[in-house]
């Protein structure tokens, strides 16, 4: 179980002149088991703050811990046992290798764990089951639906069972029905003990979460009940 906690965190691009800032003294606490949506305009700083949380975009300042771990003190290996720890990764385009299995695509996770392959697959095909694709492992990512490439998707960002799942637009490429389904999903990890964040433009997407958070031109302008219709508190 994981508590996130952002600190002044800042980012920076470029130096000088010409230097952007995407997000500007962020700081905030997500808790253990909680589902929170991170809603804002495009350029608002949502991706470069998910990329944060994430361990893999270091911050010009502030800091990241994870139950008491300083994310970024950590070198580089280091941070990349972290990520395979603690942390699942679900993105909009899927990223399936088009000619791997759905069971081979959700065992990618395991490929630097020294375990029997038997054991990676039977993992696989835990995590398959648990999105509701049990006995549809041997299929190719072009004979299942867009909705059953998302479910696969997050199958692969569990399979090793991380207790943080980052999220970024999972249903932006999907229709109504099926981005339900697939918010569903992600509320039912939410309830067995995860701890959900996930970067959305869909109000509806975002009734799901337990809270959201609101960034605007860098900066975290509010937290709010989804049931608020996503109207935040000033900071």
């Amino acid at each position: 179980m994981s508590t996130m906690k952002g600190e002044n965190l800042t980012k920076q691009y470029g130096y000088g002149e010409a230097a952007v800032t995407a997000i500007d003294g962020m700081t905030f606490m997500i808790g253990s088991g909680e589902f929170v949506g991170i809603m804002g305009e495009s350029g608002a700083g949502k991706s470069t703050l998910l990329s944060i949380m994430g361990a893999m975009n270091a911050p010009s300042a502030g800091t990241l811990t994870v139950e008491g771990i300083d994310v970024y003190s950590l070198g580089q290996e280091q941070r990349a046992d972290f990520r395979r720890e603690f942390l699942g990764f679900v993105f909009q385009s899927f990223h399936l290798i088009a000619y791997l299995t759905l069971e081979e695509n959700v065992m990618l996770p395991l490929a630097t764990i020294r375990m029997p392959r038997r054991r990676k697959l039977e993992m696989a095909r835990y995590a398959l089951a648990a999105v509701g694709l049990d006995g549809k492992g041997r299929r190719l990512p072009s004979q299942i639906s867009g909705g059953e490439k998302e479910r696969t998707a997050i199958a692969r960002a569990i399979v090793n069972q991380p207790p943080i799942l980052l999220a970024d637009e999972p249903t932006g490429n999907l229709d109504s029905r099926t981005s339900r389904e697939i918010m569903e999903l992600l509320q039912g990890l939410k309830n067995d003990g995860t701890t959900v964040v996930m970067v959305t433009h869909s109000r509806e997407c975002a009734r799901f979460a337990d809270r959201i958070l609101q960034v605007a031109d860098g900066h975290l302008k509010g937290d709010a009940c989804p049931t608020d219709d996503v109207r935040v508190k000033a900071a």
